[in-house]
């Protein structure tokens, strides 16, 4: 599964690192994280680390394979 995550405002390159297995897109006012997502396990990993960050998830979801 292939899912993209929407955080609230610019994630610097070190917060970036955080999230090694997903690729990422700075834009204006938020970052894109995206990439393959191996089970729903993982995907609620994702989420809790983007909440001990204090980032602020905007969207969430699962893109086409």
């Amino acid at each position: 599964m292939r899912y993209e995550i929407r955080v609230d405002g610019q994630m610097t390159e070190t917060l970036a690192k955080a999230f090694p297995e997903l690729d990422h897109v700075v834009l204006a006012d938020q970052t894109v994280l995206f990439g393959a997502v191996v089970d729903e396990a993982h995907l609620y990993g994702l989420l809790a680390r983007c909440q001990s960050l204090g980032l602020r998830v905007l969207e969430m979801r699962q893109m086409p394979e």
